[in-house]
């Protein structure tokens, strides 16, 4: 029988071939060894931290929408790895039916952006133009979106205890945590949001109130007009340029539920 050479040292690597392996671990989509050296695992923690970041943080509603879609492409990609396929069925139904949530929940969060936008946009002109009757029609169709996302952000709530509570068995045990967590953060920061877009509308309505009870005569009316219409703006500016981030988180929450559909349904 030939002797086995494989593992013989006697001659040296040539540059190219030096290179060759580390180039082709670096690109491989298996897990090398631990879970923990793994490339996708760190990026998906680091996408979870900078969720978590924002929710702390709700300065800015469109950096929010980034960080969410940002954490469902990487949990996308992790999703696409064979190791992933050891979480147990009971568990993937419990996340399909939490990303079925969430699904409905940004939908309706972005139904209820356009209502928002439409009534800043709607209110600003009747401040302009000082029809109190078109300003209260706008105020009320306003009030009734703001009860909507209350109602939408509850509903998130419960979503995002379940997740937290998840308990994901498999033979992986970082990898289930690591999808664990990212489902909770993934439902923890619609809550914030939800929240933060409710408080950014209720000044403005308050702000339209006052403006409408100052008498006619008085300097103040004319300030706090304007300064309700200078809000009015900006809410409408900042609803309108969540309008693609929104959309793209939506179709991210979609095609995590494909991902988790494909690890339940055998390969033909």
């Amino acid at each position: 029988m030939a002797p086995n050479f494989g593992r013989s040292i006697s001659f040296p690597l040539t540059p190219a071939r030096s290179f060759s392996k580390p180039f082709c671990h670096v690109r491989s989509v298996s897990l090398p060894g631990t879970t923990s050296s793994h490339p996708l695992l760190a990026n998906l923690h680091a996408h979870i931290a900078a969720v978590r970041s924002w929710i702390q943080d709700t300065a800015s509603l469109q950096a929010g929408l980034t960080a969410i879609h940002a954490l469902h492409a990487a949990l996308a990609d992790l999703l696409l790895l064979p190791e992933s396929h050891r979480v147990t069925s009971n568990a993937c139904d419990r996340l399909l039916d939490a990303f079925l949530l969430l699904t409905d929940a940004h939908q309706g969060f972005q139904e209820c952006l356009m209502s928002l936008r439409h009534a800043a946009a709607e209110s600003r002109a009747a401040l302009r133009r000082g029809g109190a009757t078109r300003l209260a029609s706008t105020a009320r169709s306003q009030r009734r979106a703001e009860k909507v996302l209350a109602r939408l952000a509850a509903s998130v709530s419960a979503v995002s205890s379940k997740c937290a509570r998840l308990n994901l068995v498999g033979e992986d045990a970082e990898m289930a945590g690591a999808i664990m967590q990212a489902a909770a953060a993934s439902a923890a920061a619609p809550v914030a949001m939800f929240s933060a877009a409710t408080s950014m509308s209720s000044p403005a309505s308050s702000c339209k109130k006052r403006s409408m009870f100052i008498p006619t005569f008085a300097t103040r009316k004319v300030e706090t007009a304007e300064a309700a219409m200078e809000r009015m703006y900006a809410l409408e500016r900042c609803f309108d340029e969540c309008d693609k981030p929104c959309h793209m988180v939506f179709r991210s929450v979609v095609q995590t539920r494909v991902s988790l559909l494909n690890i339940m349904t055998p390969t033909i």
